[in-house]
């Protein structure tokens, strides 16, 4: 499989009173083109390893890696300015709610339409069509309506399939989804994955999805990795999701209700301090 991504030893780092916290502790994978989840708890760093992907940590934060190589490109050697060429172009990132991603005094329209020109040289025009053809691609109806509304006037799901259509325009080679689809109801939900899987598939990209839903995961993905603490401590098929070794992953499998088996009460997760030490599993493609 041809490697898109490689990150190798990814550490993530922010200064408190009480010393350095490590967010995310030696994360290593491989990404192609497939679609590869990352699942945990609130915490275990899942976000924080898409942000510094795209070098998106903030001072004092502080990430270090031995690499984060983009197809034999370390985006770690690149300034700045380098790295806003990258961002949309080459690697789009999904935010988890549209409310705080979309700009609320620009139509959707201009959003899209500059998400296009900032990568691409093209008139407003070529630009405007372009913007409607995305829409369509995204399975929102009358594209013209929605190109002149703000964001406020749009739902959840509408809200997030503009988002997917914003962060696919500019055509990259990697898409980061961080949560997508958690503040959606179940049926919006199924549309918006099924929007995501078609054009991932149609586009021949790399799809990092990042989630703490383990169900949805193990059926909407090919590769899985299970971080706690932030660190991977499991590394396996989704479709073999439920087979998992680790007894962290087994504790959070245990801990989710089952319609064709009910429990009077779930399980607890019992969390062994080992698990905090271990070195992380290193993922290839």
């Amino acid at each position: 499989m041809t490697t898109l991504l490689d990150v190798k030893n990814l550490w993530v780092k922010f200064p408190t009173r009480n010393g350095i916290f490590d967010a995310v502790r030696g994360v290593s994978f491989s990404l192609g083109k497939e679609r590869l989840g990352i699942v945990g708890e609130s915490g275990s760093g899942k976000s924080m390893t898409g942000r510094a992907i795209l070098q998106l940590i903030r001072k004092p934060g502080m990430i270090e890696a031995d690499h984060i190589a983009l197809q034999g490109q370390n985006l770690l050697n690149l300034s700045e300015k380098q790295m806003r060429s990258v961002r949309g172009k080459q690697i789009s990132m999904v935010m988890q709610d549209p409310k705080f991603s979309l700009n609320p005094v620009l139509t959707v329209g201009d959003q899209i339409v500059e998400a296009y020109r900032l990568h691409n040289k093209a008139s407003k025009a070529e630009a405007r069509a372009k913007a409607l053809e995305m829409l369509e691609a995204v399975s929102i109806r009358d594209p013209e309506r929605v190109m002149k509304a703000y964001p406020h006037e749009m739902s959840g799901g509408m809200g997030q399939r503009i988002m997917i259509a914003m962060m696919l325009i500019p055509n990259p080679e990697i898409l980061i989804a961080d949560e997508p689809t958690s503040a959606l109801d179940v049926s919006v939900q199924g549309q918006v994955l099924s929007i995501m899987d078609r054009l991932v598939k149609e586009r021949g990209m790399g799809l990092i999805f990042i989630s703490h839903d383990l169900n949805l995961v193990s059926q909407f993905c090919d590769r899985v990795l299970i971080m706690y603490a932030g660190r991977v401590v499991e590394v396996c098929q989704a479709d073999k999701l439920h087979e998992a070794k680790h007894p962290y992953t087994q504790g959070l499998l245990g801990s989710l209700p089952k319609f064709d088996a009910p429990r009077p009460r779930l399980e607890v997760l019992n969390r062994d301090p080992a698990w905090r030490e271990a070195p992380s599993v290193e993922s290839t493609s």
